[in-house]
């Protein structure tokens, strides 16, 4: 578990360092490791790397779709790609040669959505994410995961590597909230409880899991226990925490920086209402498109803030 001073903490790195660093490292071990950029080398610090490992880096240009299939031929000779790009192309743009050329064929392929949600900030509607989650879910035995902080992507970097299969990270570019020191394990199929609470299970991912602890602290003074869970692990999902939670609280309330439709609402949804029906309310996007604004702004208007969660839970219980 978590220190609760911890989330008022920002990171020293921005999770693109994280990736490029511990891509390095990798790469750097192993020769098979090859890192995949569609035209966003800067954007994601593996620029710093060419120098260091010229022969696994490879800029395919902006041609996401290619770079799967690229990815694939990789793969099929013993390679383990690892392919970044801004979430809406690597899932969106791309998704027929990840379920066909990578998913179908049964590959090995890691593959890094940056930019999620409302953190893709100015480069706007056309860029943001709410859907990835959503589509990389639908791929039969992918596994699909949001970090939270630079531990959390740096250990489920190096995770993915050790596992064969299509995996994918989701993730923002910029700095996070330090929630969890180093060495913290972040097993496949699994959530981390970070916060006890016997009135409401708040289960968030990414971005929204610091926002949610601040929710839980202000209830504490209005004098409401809320359960707070890191489900970092989207696919698979940690049933058994989540009937766990559903049995101790009686409700529960999803929050996350993507579409209701598809993500870890869904997710959390159809768990519980196949193993443990209880009231459930989603907080997520609804029926809308992205928009330009920083990314504060952005959870505010998406109602995606911790005083947001507050007046949900309130209005839940």
């Amino acid at each position: 578990m978590i220190q609760q001073e911890l989330i008022q903490e920002n990171e020293l790195k921005e999770m693109r360092q994280v990736y490029a660093e511990t891509l390095l490292e990798l790469a750097t071990k192993d020769s098979q490791v090859i890192a995949l950029e569609a035209d966003l080398m800067s954007a994601i610090s593996t620029n710093k790397m060419k120098s260091k490992i010229p022969d696994q880096l490879i800029n395919v240009g902006i041609m996401e779709a290619n770079m799967m299939g690229v990815a694939a031929g990789l793969s099929l000779t013993g390679r383990i790609p690892f392919v970044h790009t801004f979430a809406q192309f690597a899932t969106r743009r791309a998704f027929d040669q990840l379920f066909v050329s990578l998913g179908y064929a049964k590959l090995n392929v890691k593959i890094l959505g940056s930019d999620a949600g409302v953190t893709a900030e100015h480069n706007g509607g056309t860029h943001m994410a709410f859907e990835d989650i959503g589509l990389m879910r639908l791929i039969p035995n992918a596994t699909v995961y949001e970090a939270s902080d630079s531990t959390m992507l740096k250990a489920l970097l190096k995770q993915s590597y050790e596992e064969y299969g299509v995996h994918y990270i989701r993730t923002i570019r910029k700095k996070a909230v330090k929630l969890y020191s180093e060495g913290e394990t972040f097993p496949k199929g699994k959530g981390k409880v970070l916060r006890e609470g016997s009135d409401v299970a708040l289960i968030a991912s990414g971005i929204m899991t610091a926002e949610a602890l601040k929710a839980a602290v202000e209830l504490k003074k209005q004098g409401i226990e809320a359960m707070v869970i890191d489900m970092y692990s989207i696919k698979p999902i940690d049933s058994e925490l989540l009937v766990e939670a559903a049995k101790q609280t009686g409700k529960v309330i999803t929050i996350e920086n993507h579409n209701v439709i598809g993500g870890l609402g869904s997710a959390v949804a159809e768990t519980l209402g196949e193993n443990y029906p209880v009231p459930i309310k989603r907080m997520g996007i609804r029926e809308q498109f992205g928009q330009v604004g920083l990314t504060d702004y952005l959870k505010d208007y998406y109602q995606l803030t911790s005083e947001h969660i507050v007046k949900e839970v309130r209005a839940f219980l």
